[in-house]
């Protein structure tokens, strides 16, 4: 006998399993030209610390996919690997360095470097370990780091190729800066949050006169920098000012008025002050009207010589004293308060000063248009759907992205500038000399890329491009991208374009976006909020299993998840449920072999030759057919919540609390044939599917099942390995469904007609239950009615034996029979008829819409011919009931 241990011990076996996959080499797949493989590719998290639960998610869903896609006997490749994450990494070795009273000036960027990597590498560790924690099928043979020689050199190599197609520019441009970071951000990397502030009415005094025009804006501190004031051509209130000068305040210095189309007459006052070095709309003015830049700031964010008397204060320090100089000088006009959004650095939450900076860029418009054209032909599907309109949004408005960042971590930008000649050398391999004039005096470009430029490069450069590795010509284009929908844009939009670009084809051909994690009451989870969930804690507490299924269950692409310590209990209970479950029918394949001295062989012959099936035994055969069925259709249809609710629901009800409920009794009769076979084909059958989702107790479980499977050679090592269940239709048997289907309402309407006139659990009551053509079937499961309704006697009669009794008595009125519960202490005649009348009006309310709807012969002509026909039975069920209710009320009568 496989010895079972009475009480499931997640942790025992866990470890156990996952290094007998790796050590089996069964996650590294072969390359084999006749097939087609299943390729994913991890999305790299971040080396700034450990696993958070929105990475479990990801872990768990991708996992799943693999799993099963390698169950279908497919080559499947899963790689996995980090990312080095420039700026969020600069940023936490830089607090770890604050913790010790020191920055990343005091040490020097050589021995940041050090200290870095050292991060890196041991964030790296733990990562991959947690993943592994989590049961990650992943190949870890070709495991990537973005800092790797290989994604290195493709970095390199897909900035030069853009760089000589003149995609890769390097321009003065209005960018996000992070005073905190001291680095250019993206606009993806900018969070936009709500500010209650202020809008100022400034006085600019008039040259050559004694009037004012008043501006508004919401920064004074940003007027040193102004080089223009604009109104709009089209305002008649200052159409005779156009052309003429206003003083700037406190410095006073000329700047000229003069007229654009981008001013909105409606705010302020409909003059606008220009600063273009400091506002992307001013920028664009200023390129216009040929105005100069004037930048009054430094990278700390604190003004520079050109704020003249305020050089040195730190930017809101200086907006405080310029107001109150203005007021000083009656030039303030007014303060009104003004809601407005406002930028702010994702990484550290500090406010983005927007300011015009030489940087280098990226023209993405010329690789956005195939990358839209992959989308709205149907070469890549989006699931969920809704998410393909935001990504044209995006792609249709996207703008030149800026790749270029002040920072120490990261791949240094291919770029060396010539001391002598002053040219641009850009080379995948450093150079020696100048490409130019052979000068040996050239300095690399001290900056480095946006880090999302080596994450766009993901699906290729980890498979070996731009060299022509036998990985990337096998397993490139990939098939699946599966990620959160909040990096859509930041990471996928860019993948699909230089995945177009820089191999001519689309890089997968799905993109699976799921939701984010929140809290069970919906909330965001953060640490400020106390309800964050560790998923090493929680898998220490219930097991990865349980934390995989609170995970998946009954969840959908796109939608957020609410996970909290409700689902991770339903999910420990649902993998005991199983474990019990298989416990005992392998416990009870002993017994009955020690005990009838039968074999396996034997007993199987049962199940698998010309002996009849009992009814229960069909039914449970053909609802595993429905499920398997139903299973597959999901999984292909990305539907993988939905997919585990219905293995859950069928092996927590339909197998365990009905099906091994009566083979109980069976077994205790020993009744022939035995349910044996069918008991242990359903388990098995149900650990396949169930395994990608729950692979540590289903490998467990079904070790100790497989030896009564067939011939030891003959059936794979390991379930990971085992074929996903195919449905066999010809088990499908809806007279065995229908059957079973009114056995199990009638003991789930009595055990209800117990609960609700309080009848003690022990107690029998006396029970009839009247049928059609369902009474041979339905007598002869009277054991099971008794057993597990508490019925006795209990009398399965011909519905037309019904008499009227004098006794009080329930009538349950069902879907095909009528059971009465007779017991003169146990119903109130009154209320019976109430509730029979109630149901009564019901069901002629149900078959009025029914017959409504059949005589409607817009329904008739455009309904597919089947639901018509379900429809009419649906008809005929209600007015037989309708009868039976009518006859139940004449007999209280």
């Amino acid at each position: 006998m496989p010895e079972i241990p009475k009480a499931y011990e997640p942790g025992k076996i866990e470890k156990k399993w996952y290094d007998s996959w790796l050590e089996q080499g069964y996650f590294t797949p072969k390359i084999d030209p006749k097939r087609k493989p299943f390729v994913l590719i991890m999305p790299p998290p971040n080396v700034t610390g450990e696993l958070h639960l929105g990475h479990a998610l990801t872990t768990t869903l991708e996992d799943i996919i693999v799993r099963w896609h390698r169950m279908k006997g497919e080559p499947t490749l899963w790689i996995p690997g980090t990312d080095h994450a420039g700026i969020a990494t600069q940023v936490v070795v830089e607090q770890q360095l604050a913790k010790q009273g020191l920055t990343k000036k005091d040490i020097g960027k050589e021995e940041f470097l050090k200290v870095a990597w050292e991060w890196a590498n041991e964030s790296r560790k733990a990562i991959n370990h947690q993943h592994q924690m989590l049961g990650a099928s992943c190949d870890w043979t070709r495991e990537c780091f973005t800092l790797d020689k290989g994604p290195s050199r493709a970095v390199r190599t897909a900035f030069v190729r853009l760089y000589n197609k003149g995609l890769i520019y390097r321009g003065e441009r209005i960018i996000n800066w992070c005073p905190r970071c001291q680095t250019a951000l993206s606009d993806l990397e900018v969070e936009h949050k709500d500010i209650s502030g202020q809008l100022y009415y400034i006085r600019y005094p008039l040259a050559n006169g004694d009037d004012f025009l008043t501006v508004a804006t919401t920064r004074p501190e940003t007027f040193f920098g102004d080089t223009a004031v604009a109104v709009n051509p089209e305002d008649k209130r200052y159409g005779n000012l156009v052309g003429r000068d206003v003083i700037l305040p406190i410095i006073d210095r000329k700047i000229p008025i003069i007229a654009d189309g981008a001013v909105d007459p409606s705010f302020g006052t409909g003059a606008l002050k220009i600063t273009p070095a400091h506002d992307p709309v001013d920028f664009e003015v200023a390129q216009r009207h040929n105005l100069p830049l004037v930048n009054i700031m430094n990278h700390d964010a604190t003004m520079n010589e050109n704020a003249g008397p305020y050089r040195g204060l730190e930017r809101f320090t200086c907006r405080d004293k310029v107001v109150a100089e203005l007021k000083g000088k009656h030039l303030l006009e007014r303060i009104e308060p003004y809601f407005y959004k406002v930028g702010h650095c994702n990484r550290c939450q500090t406010m983005v000063e927007p300011r015009a900076s030489l940087q280098w860029f990226i023209r993405t418009k010329p690789l956005a248009e195939p990358a839209i054209k992959a989308v709205s032909e149907g070469s890549i599907v989006i699931i969920p759907e809704r998410f393909t309109k935001v990504y044209f949004d995006w792609m249709e408005n996207i703008r030149d992205w800026c790749i270029s960042r002040q920072l120490w971590w990261g791949h240094r930008i291919p770029v060396w500038y010539c001391q002598k000649c002053g040219n641009l050398t850009v080379a995948i391999d450093e150079p020696s000399v100048c490409g130019h004039c052979g000068s040996n005096q050239i300095i690399q470009d001290p900056d480095v890329l946006d880090t999302w430029f080596s994450s766009a490069l993901w699906t290729h450069s980890t498979l070996g491009w731009p060299e022509d590795t036998e990985d990337f010509d096998y397993f490139y284009p990939t098939s699946v991208m599966e990620t959160g929908y909040d990096i859509l844009f930041f990471w996928v939009a860019r993948m699909i374009m230089m995945g177009l670009e820089d191999t001519g084809e689309i890089p997968f051909d799905t993109v699976y976006l799921h939701g984010l994690i929140r809290d069970e009451n919906g909330e965001k989870m953060s640490k400020l909020r106390g309800n964050v969930i560790n998923p090493v804690e929680a898998v220490n507490k219930y097991g990865i299993d349980a934390l995989r299924f609170a995970l998946t269950a009954d969840t959908s692409a796109g939608n957020d998840i609410n996970v909290g310590k409700g689902r991770l209990e339903s999910g420990r209970n649902f993998v005991n449920k199983l474990w019990n479950a298989a416990r005992f029918i392998l416990q009870s394949v002993d017994a009955e072999k020690a005990g009838r001295a039968v074999t396996w062989a034997s007993l199987i012959t049962d199940r698998e030759f010309d002996r009849p099936w009992r009814i229960e035994d069909r039914w449970i055969e053909s609802k595993l057919s429905h499920l398997i069925h139903n299973v597959t259709k999901l999984m292909e249809d990305s539907q993988f919540g939905e997919a585990a609710q219905q293995i859950y629901d069928f092996i927590w009800s339909q197998f365990c609390d009905w099906y091994i409920e009566i083979a109980k009794i069976r077994l205790r009769d020993q009744s022939t044939p035995s349910p044996l076979p069918f008991l242990v084909n359903t388990l098995e059958i149900s650990l396949r599917l169930m395994h990608p989702f729950m692979p540590f107790a289903t490998e467990e479980l079904w070790q100790k099942v497989r030896q009564y499977l067939s011939a030891e050679g003959q059936i794979p090592a390991s379930i990971m390995i085992a074929h996903y269940p195919i449905a066999d239709d010809n088990l499908i048997d809806p007279e065995a469904e229908r059957a079973m289907d009114s056995v199990i309402e009638i003991i789930r309407s009595i055990r209800n007609a117990r609960t609700q006139q309080k009848v003690r659990a022990d107690k029998w009551i006396e029970g009839q239950v009247y049928a059609d053509d369902l009474l041979p079937y339905i007598a002869a499961q009277a054991k099971a009615i008794k057993t597990l309704a508490r019925v006795h006697p209990l009398a399965i009669l011909d519905r037309q034996e019904r008499k009227p009794d004098e006794r009080e008595a329930l009538a349950l009125v069902l879907k095909e029979v009528v059971v009465v519960l007779p017991s003169a202490g146990m119903v109130d005649r009154f209320g019976e008829k109430q509730r029979l009348t109630k149901e009564n009006e019901a069901t002629k309310a149900m078959i009025a819409q029914l017959d409504t709807r059949l005589r409607d012969n817009d329904f008739l002509t455009k309904a597919a011919p089947a639901i018509v026909e379900k429809e009419k039975q649906k008809l005929r069920l209600l007015k037989d009931k309708l009868e039976r209710l009518s006859l139940e009320l004449s007999q209280l009568d």
